[in-house]
C-alpha cells in the first residue's frame, strides 16, 4: 500500500504548492491557528466506498485464488507420489517426475506473482481515485470549520511532522461520515479493518506453493 499512498502524498503536496503560489506577497494578518489531525489511511479504509471497492476486487480475483489452490494441491500430490514410489522408480523416471514437479512449481510461482501484481495495480488505482475525492471533502470540511492546518497522523508518512495530538483534534471519523453521506454508498455488511486492506502475501514454494 505504500506506493499508492506515496501518490496521495504527492497529490496533496501539489495542491498545497498551488495554493501557496496564489498567496499574496504581502504578509497576511496573524490569526489563531486551528489544527486538526486525520488518519488518512484509516479514513480511506473506513469509507463505505472503500469497503465496497475492496470487497468487489477480492471477488474478482477469487477464481485466480482457486486456480492457485488447485495448482498447489496438484504439486503436493505429485511430491507425495514421488516420495512413496521413489525407491521403485528408475533413475530416468525419477528425474522425469522431479523435473515435472519443478516446472509446475515455477509455473505456480509466476502465476502467483502476476496475479499479485495485477491485484496491487488495480487496488492502487481504486485508492488513488478515492483519495482524491476524500481530499475534496476534507478541504471543504476544514474551511467550513475554520481549520488552518490539517496533518496526516498515519504511519505511511515516514517523515511525518506529527509527534503528539489529542483525541479532540482527530477529524477522521467526521470526514468518513461526511464522505459517506456525500457519496451515497450504503454501508457494507463486512466490518472495516483497523488498517487499509492489503493484498495477501505471495505464496512461497518451499517445496510446494503455499496459499
Amino acid at each position: 500500500m505504500n506506493r499508492q499512498f506515496a501518490l496521495i502524498i504527492i497529490l496533496f503536496s501539489g495542491l498545497a504548492l498551488s495554493a501557496a503560489a496564489q498567496t499574496p506577497a504581502a504578509p497576511a494578518p496573524a490569526e489563531p491557528a486551528k489544527v486538526a489531525v486525520i488518519f488518512l489511511q484509516a479514513a480511506l479504509n473506513q469509507t463505505n466506498e472503500g469497503q465496497r471497492n475492496y470487497t468487489e476486487l477480492k471477488k474478482k480475483y477469487e477464481p485466480k485464488r482457486l486456480q492457485l489452490d488447485q495448482l498447489t494441491s496438484e504439486i503436493e500430490n505429485l511430491q507425495k507420489d514421488l516420495q512413496a514410489q521413489g525407491g521403485a522408480l528408475t533413475d530416468a523416471e525419477r528425474a522425469k517426475r522431479t523435473k515435472t514437479i519443478e516446472d509446475k512449481k515455477k509455473h505456480a510461482q509466476r502465476f502467483a506473482e502476476d496475479t499479485q501484481n495485477d491485484f496491487q495495480q488495480e487496488m492502487q488505482k481504486l485508492y488513488s481515485t478515492l483519495a482524491a475525492k476524500v481530499y475534496k471533502v476534507l478541504v471543504a470540511y476544514a474551511q467550513k470549520n475554520g481549520y488552518t492546518l490539517v496533518l496526516d497522523g498515519g504511519q505511511q508518512q515516514q517523515a511525518s511532522p506529527l509527534l503528539y495530538s489529542t483525541p479532540s483534534t482527530d477529524i477522521t471519523k467526521a470526514i468518513v461520515e461526511v464522505y459517506n453521506l456525500k457519496a451515497g454508498v450504503p454501508a457494507s455488511s463486512v466490518q472495516p479493518a483497523a488498517t487499509a486492506p492489503r493484498p495477501a502475501a505471495k505464496p512461497a514454494v518451499k517445496p510446494a506453493v503455499k496459499h
